[in-house]
């Protein structure tokens, strides 16, 4: 009898273990919270399409605790979010975005595409444009101005909603730098952000209409940490980016 108990407890640790940490979606516009109730003004309204990371396998008052894309935490209520059951987001440590990151070979991308867990290649327009040689890396570097001063945000809008943005990648990362990169982008590393900014191309919109991202940008020469796909784009000049960007996360 207390083995049998023993191994119901067990079972149910590790599945709250394997939740937490999973991807999620907001199903309608709902508010993010300070706290598990209504007693306090919302952080902000979540848009629908919104994706999330629950930070927790249990509920609180129906409120799921959660953190948002742009890496804001709180709490909100848990009928209005969709859990994804078939993908876990495992967390990279930190020492992931310290060594040099192996490159494999190239295959197109697809929206059924699983990168980083977060659902965000079903965002991805025309997929197959893009070759993916490593479905979610962790590297960091320091953000430089690639609209030549034109955007505050330092990057460049793009008409498919996505942004054109610059990495300056630390050495450990240099491998990850093509002749297009070089030449056509100032020695850095692309990175995109889909569906941030709003959409005027006609073949894009499908893609983002059921998501409007509010990842904060850091400002330009800020040393941050970023998770994405690693792919080449066949479009330009054969550049080598992170696209999407899963995840920006500011360090020393």
């Amino acid at each position: 009898m207390r083995r049998a108990m023993f191994l119901c407890v067990s079972l149910f640790l590790a599945w709250s273990a394997a939740l937490s940490g999973q991807s999620a979606v907001t199903t309608r516009s709902t508010n993010l919270r300070r706290d598990p109730s209504t007693q306090h003004k919302p952080i902000r309204l979540l848009d629908v399409g919104e994706h999330l990371t629950l930070l927790s396998s249990q509920k609180q008052n129906g409120y799921y605790h959660v953190e948002t894309s742009d890496s804001a935490k709180g709490w909100t209520w848990a009928r209005n979010v969709r859990i994804d059951t078939a993908v876990v987001v495992v967390p990279q440590p930190d020492s992931a975005a310290r060594h040099p990151i192996t490159i494999g070979p190239a295959v197109p991308g697809t929206n059924s595409l699983a990168g980083c867990g977060d659902g965000l290649w079903q965002h991805v327009y025309h997929p197959s444009r893009l070759l993916v040689m490593n479905e979610c890396v962790t590297l960091s570097g320091t953000i430089v101005d690639a609209s030549n001063g034109r955007y505050p945000d330092g990057v460049k809008h793009e008409a498919d909603g996505d942004t054109h943005g610059w990495l300056h990648v630390d050495p450990q990362f240099a491998n990850l730098l093509n002749n297009g990169n070089v030449t056509a982008e100032g020695g850095n590393l692309v990175f995109e952000i889909v569906c941030h900014f709003h959409v005027t191309q006609a073949d894009a919109k499908p893609a983002c209409s059921t998501l409007s991202d509010h990842t904060a940008i850091p400002p330009v020469g800020t040393h941050v940490r970023m998770s994405g796909t690693f792919v080449q784009d066949t479009n330009h000049q054969r550049w080598n980016e992170l696209h999407p960007v899963s995840r920006i996360l500011v360090v020393p």
